[in-house]
């Protein structure tokens, strides 16, 4: 059984974008991203960036509703 690789975005074209605010928020965390494959991230270091993302995504979200 292969494994099925899910981490594609939906809308191609904003790869760019998402790649920024990807750095954004491993600036806003502390974590130095480089450009590329960053495979050397510890999980808590990834984790939070991750966190992060989706922390502005859900405030940017309730902002809209507003």
């Amino acid at each position: 059984m292969s494994a099925k690789n899910n981490n594609r975005l939906n809308v191609p074209e904003s790869r760019d974008a998402m790649d920024r605010f990807k750095m954004e928020c491993a600036n806003e965390v502390g974590v130095n991203l480089k450009d590329g494959y960053n495979g050397e991230l510890t999980s808590r270091q990834a984790g939070s960036i991750g966190g992060q993302m989706v922390k502005k995504m859900i405030e940017s979200y309730e902002q809209s509703m507003k």
